[in-house]
């Protein structure tokens, strides 16, 4: 079971921009000093008495002092202000860890992880943690956006399916240059192409509400189970 939310305290420790529009911080824990989460879990930070905002944790559980955070900037609301202003020093307090957007110990059926743009956040903490426990998973990952810019963790996905067999990447963006090579158009087309089968299959899908209700459906079409089919909106 995902470990119970709590209030905390942390200190930013360093901030990085993956692209103009997409963020990193890292978080160096202070109350408490460690924080248990499981892979694909976010927190919760304030801005007011009714106002919050969620943040996936992007790193793998086996960082429990530094934790980081990733954020799409781009839409400029109260959230992406106070990210964008983040600088290594500030305190930061938030509650968490949240959600079940997780994948359970000893999960044996084959995964399918289906993100979209900034939606990749929990499912790059989440492989991050399968690679750490080594064998014994099988998964696919189609990583869809505007174009090849929002691609934040392209080549990590790159580089872990050249270090794991068993771990495919599946890019697609809507639109690129002529030096693209891979495939264009929707999340939902890709997955479609790819599954050929549901047998002993579960599916990880997170990202816009209209993109994991179409990959949804092209997997129940398929003949998966609703109830394998695991969802996390982020708009």
């Amino acid at each position: 079971m995902p470990s119970p939310a709590r209030e905390c305290r942390a200190r930013v420790a360093a901030v990085r921009a993956l692209t103009p529009e997409i963020l990193e911080a890292d978080l160096r824990m202070e109350e408490p000093e460690t924080l248990a989460f499981e892979a694909g879990q976010w927190v919760s930070v304030p801005f007011g008495p009714k106002i919050v905002r969620a943040y996936s944790i992007a790193s793998a559980p086996q960082s429990s002092r530094v934790l980081t955070l990733c954020a799409d900037v781009a839409p400029g609301g109260i959230g992406s202000r106070w990210f964008r202003a983040l600088a290594a020093g500030d305190e930061v307090r938030f509650k968490g860890p949240l959600g079940g957007f997780v994948v359970p110990r000893g999960e044996s059926r084959r995964l399918l992880f289906a993100a979209e743009e900034i939606g990749i956040v929990p499912v790059r903490s989440i492989l991050a943690d399968l690679e750490a426990a080594g064998a014994g998973w099988t998964a696919a990952l189609v990583y869809g956006a505007r174009d090849p810019g929002w691609l934040a963790y392209g080549h990590e996905f790159r580089a872990l399916a050249r270090r794991r067999p068993a771990f495919t990447y599946h890019p697609v963006v809507r639109a690129a240059g002529a030096d693209w090579t891979e495939a264009r158009g929707e999340i939902a087309e890709t997955v479609e192409r790819l599954v050929t089968s549901v047998e002993r299959l579960v599916a990880y899908v997170a990202g816009g509400d209209a993109t994991i209700k179409r990959v949804r459906e092209v997997l129940v079409a398929r003949g998966l189970d609703r109830k394998s089919v695991k969802w996390e909106k982020f708009w």
